[in-house]
């Protein structure tokens, strides 16, 4: 019985944080954007079936004194358990490289790509899974769907 209550007052925590984060409008706050020196960009589409682009906003005051951004995505399920890491697009070491700790050395607009798999390579099931996006140890959340 207790484990069963532990389980809801994490799911009720999380729906609380998800709700916070809407589908609407479920980045931070403008001010936080601005601030931070990045920006998390809802993935498209969404919901999605089986594949996603996350698209994120690298600005040019992360690289002020010359040092790289040091980057990495992370989806985590409800029970903010890491399912997957996604694949960086378009990045300076090649395609299809694990967006874990990856160095960005210029400001711009980039994009990550997730199939839809857990790191086990299994398909995930249907239902709300979160993005984070984590530059120099700060990171921003967003909520997405998958709907088969």
């Amino acid at each position: 019985m207790r484990r069963i209550a532990s389980v809801f007052s994490v799911l009720l925590s999380l729906f609380v944080a998800a709700e916070a984060v809407s589908a609407q409008d479920s980045g931070p706050p403008a001010s936080s954007r601005q601030t931070s020196g990045f920006e998390l960009q809802q993935n498209y589409p969404n919901p999605f079936n089986p594949e996603t682009t996350i698209p994120f906003v690298l600005n040019e005051d992360l690289f002020v004194d010359g040092r790289a951004a040091v980057v990495s995505i992370r989806i985590f399920n409800l029970l903010q358990q890491l399912v997957a890491s996604p694949v960086a697009l378009g990045h300076s070491s090649g395609e299809g490289i694990e967006l874990v700790q990856l160095e960005y050395t210029q400001p711009g607009t980039y994009e990550a790509f997730w199939d839809g798999t857990d790191q086990a390579g299994r398909q995930v099931a249907s239902g709300i899974y979160f993005m984070q996006l984590t530059v120099n140890g700060i990171s921003q959340l967003f909520k997405m769907s998958v709907m088969k």
